[in-house]
């Protein structure tokens, strides 16, 4: 399968992608198809799937006592993203993360992908676990996403962890792409570190940058003219998300570490209820993407959790 630069490229126009979750555990995949199936109709050029790490939860017992067990909330990211790719026939996009998993386990996943011929992945660090104050790298893995693409880039050399030479891999590489962070990682010291930390990702094989969210245009042009600048030459996909409710207001900035205009957010405060805010929310979004379309944007990506109709409102008003 074509990698996503290409995919882009070849495409008659400016194209759209999505984010989706697999699902909770112990639910089934039907109402995941549902909502992909919606968009389906405007012709999305790729679908991301994430991947969540293991957390500490804490269980009551029968005695009254509770008992510290991990659990993973969302598990299964490579058999949905076989499922998707086999089912609607465009590329899934597993994200392949640090946090929460071994180097071992994180190999085992790339020989999965490799006998499943999924071959574009994002690598990411991933967030911390919920119960750690900073992010904290797992025992026998990686603490930076530049430390996940020196196995990536092993493992398509042919090279397993120990150092054995495979044999199993199909001749397909994999594609992968990195995030990108147009008002700054909030763990960077500065932004000029950020872009340096960037630069040396696509320096090591990343082959696209896909943003955080942002809803200030402003934030994404400033931050592909110094990645340009720095010698980035690898496509800068936008991701956008339409607000869904009154309390995203407060949540996205804070969670996030974006800025929301005072134009979008004077809009929502102005709002009974999130049947309201979700309306400015669509035609904000809307707004973003043409200008970003008319400034050049060959792709937009959408963060559709929670927001798959509000998505589908902005795709078929701007696709």
């Amino acid at each position: 399968m074509d990698t996503l630069t290409s995919i882009i490229d070849k495409h008659n126009g400016p194209g759209f992608s999505f984010e989706v979750l697999p699902p909770l555990r112990g639910r089934g995949i039907d109402g995941l198809f549902e909502n992909v199936e919606r968009l389906m109709p405007y012709d999305p050029l790729y679908i991301n799937v994430t991947t969540h790490r293991s957390e500490i939860v804490y269980k009551s017992m029968a005695d009254g006592l509770y008992q510290k067990v991990t659990e993973r909330s969302r598990p299964g990211t490579v058999a949905v993203a076989a499922a998707l790719q086999n089912r609607f026939k465009i590329p899934a996009v597993p994200h392949i993360i640090c946090s929460g998993y071994t180097k071992a386990e994180t190999e085992y996943a790339l020989i999965d992908l490799n006998f499943l011929g999924i071959n574009n992945l994002l690598l990411l660090r991933g967030d911390k676990a919920k119960h750690e104050p900073v992010f904290q790298s797992t025992e026998g893995g990686h603490a930076h996403a530049s430390d996940l693409q020196g196995q990536v880039n092993q493992f398509n050399d042919g090279y397993l962890l120990d150092g054995a030479k495979m044999d199993i891999c199909t001749g397909v590489r994999f594609s992968y792409g990195v995030a990108g962070y147009p008002e700054k990682h909030e763990e960077s010291p500065n932004a000029a570190m950020d872009i340096a930390m960037l630069k040396a990702k696509v320096d090591a094989g990343a082959g696209y940058i896909v943003t955080q969210m942002f809803f200030d245009n402003r934030h994404y042009y400033d931050f592909v003219d110094k990645c340009r600048n720095a010698g980035i030459d690898v496509p800068i996909i936008p991701a956008l998300k339409p607000i869904v409710s009154l309390r995203q207001l407060t949540l996205l900035p804070r969670v996030f570490k974006v800025d929301l205009p005072q134009e979008v957010a004077g809009e929502l405060m102005k709002c009974r209820d999130d049947k309201e805010a979700k309306e400015v929310g669509v035609e904000w979004c809307a707004t973003q993407a043409r200008d970003l379309i008319a400034n050049g944007a060959k792709s937009i990506h959408f963060y559709s959790h929670n927001a798959v109709r509000s998505v589908e409102k902005v795709v078929k008003m701007v696709f």
